[in-house]
């Protein structure tokens, strides 16, 4: 369904700040989703980029951004079966 690779890249210093960690993340998406994930993280101000290769890679700074691409990915790529689960688990969460 998806696959990730991380590499560390730095973020282009701005000021004398330290920067925040940044990890770049390849994903690997059926090619005939992957312009609309590209449109949606973009929506979402996620940095991201359809590579030659077939592949995007997705910029994420932190734990939401990484939480945004994964329900971003699962919105095109699950099953209705898969999101009904996912949507149950939510559901029995909150109850507990």
């Amino acid at each position: 369904m998806l696959s990730r690779s991380r590499e560390k890249a730095d973020a282009c210093p701005s000021n004398d700040q330290p920067n925040p960690p940044v990890s770049t993340h390849v994903v690997t998406v059926p090619q005939s989703d992957r312009w609309r994930i590209y449109y949606r993280l973009q929506e979402l101000k996620i940095p991201c980029w359809c590579l030659p290769d077939g592949s995007l890679r997705v910029e994420v700074h932190d734990s939401v951004g990484i939480l945004l691409l994964r329900s971003v990915v699962q919105q095109f790529v699950a099953s209705r079966h898969e999101m009904v689960l996912w949507l149950e688990r939510c559901w029995h969460a909150t109850l507990t």
